[in-house]
């Protein structure tokens, strides 16, 4: 008697192919949320890293650094150095107030877990070289100071002018009179710069608004790229004012 070969028919073997396909692509998926999840928790990570060491470098200066030009590509002169401070700000005038975080000025990673720089944003009261001798009417106060700091370059009572609202502009600001605003652009790097010193071109609404160098700035959930508003990765940080004082009192450059 011959024995019956058994094997898999054409339609088991597609079945068997489609269920190893189905398996694999969520095993796919899973991997990629896991490892986005990942960078974006290592992202705001190094936000929070580089907050601190802007409250450092204010309470050794008596000033917040200023930014470095976002353009200069990863390896060149001055690449991640602050541009020189001025009476009146950054060198370069009221464009030079935006640009990227000073990473090699500040001992930083040059970029963020999505391999873009952080654009950085400073209020030039903050950024400004510390002069004792200034009228006190120039310290951006509500109500002028008794007399001019000796070792800062701004006063308790300086109002910053930078705000973060959330997307859309829409409600109460979650934070006013913020002396500096860093911004990570996430996945996508919608108006950040890389490291060769070129800026990604593109980005919805709220992107926009984290890249024109302006004083407004937006910060919320993630939006992905078929919502009505269109797509938002951005991560942000910021010098909170409250903070700041009370740093440079302990440091002893505000009374």
């Amino acid at each position: 008697m011959s024995a019956r070969q058994h094997g898999f028919t054409l339609i088991e073997m597609g079945v068997t192919l489609a269920i190893v396909g189905i398996l694999l692509t969520g095993l796919i998926m899973t991997l990629g949320a896991q490892q986005d999840a990942s960078r974006q928790a290592e992202t705001r990570r190094y936000l929070s890293q580089a907050r601190e060491a802007l409250y450092g470098f204010a309470m050794t200066n008596g000033r917040l650094p200023c930014p470095a030009a976002p353009n200069v590509a990863s390896g060149a002169a001055n690449a991640g150095i602050e541009r020189v401070p001025t009476a009146a700000g950054c060198t370069g005038g009221a464009a030079a107030l935006s640009g990227v975080l000073p990473w090699a000025t500040l001992g930083l990673a040059e970029t963020d877990a999505y391999g873009g720089r952080i654009s950085y944003r400073v209020d030039a009261t903050f950024a400004r070289t510390a002069g004792p001798a200034r009228p006190t009417n120039q310290y951006a106060c509500a109500t002028a100071p008794a007399s001019a700091p000796a070792q800062s370059a701004f006063a308790i009572c300086s109002l910053a002018t930078l705000t973060v609202q959330n997307p859309g502009g829409a409600g109460t600001p979650l934070a006013s009179n913020v002396p500096a605003v860093m911004v990570s652009h996430g996945p996508n790097q919608a108006g950040g710069f890389i490291i060769s010193g070129v800026q990604v071109a593109g980005g919805s609404a709220d992107e926009v608004e984290n890249s024109d160098a302006d004083d407004q700035f937006r910060s919320g959930p993630r939006r992905d790229a078929g919502a009505a508003a269109g797509e938002f990765d951005d991560e942000l940080d910021w010098v909170v004012p409250s903070i700041l004082m009370h740093r440079m009192v302990q440091a002893g450059r505000l009374p």
